[in-house]
């Protein structure tokens, strides 16, 4: 199956769902090239980013699971490199 390479940006408003947000990354795991998360203490925020190198359907569901975790936010940016380029 193609695979695609992507960069997820994630903003976490509330710590309530940082457990559910990284039992969803565990569960990518697999797929995940890299991952970097920076406090925001002044703002009382988290910012997530997570390069992935998946299927379009993985990235698509893990991009909608974390959308729908309540105070996360996430956007996704793919590019067009795939494992046959």
């Amino acid at each position: 199956m193609k695979t695609r390479v992507a960069v997820m940006g994630i903003i976490v408003e509330d710590t309530q769902s940082v457990e559910q947000l990284n039992a969803l990354l565990h569960e990518y795991g697999a797929y995940i090239i890299g991952r970097m998360g920076i406090p925001y203490r002044e703002r009382g925020i988290n910012i997530v980013s997570i390069a992935i190198d998946a299927p379009q359907d993985a990235i698509s569901a893990l991009s909608g699971k974390i959308g729908n975790l309540p105070g996360i936010s996430v956007k996704t940016a793919y590019s067009q490199v795939t494992d046959g380029d």
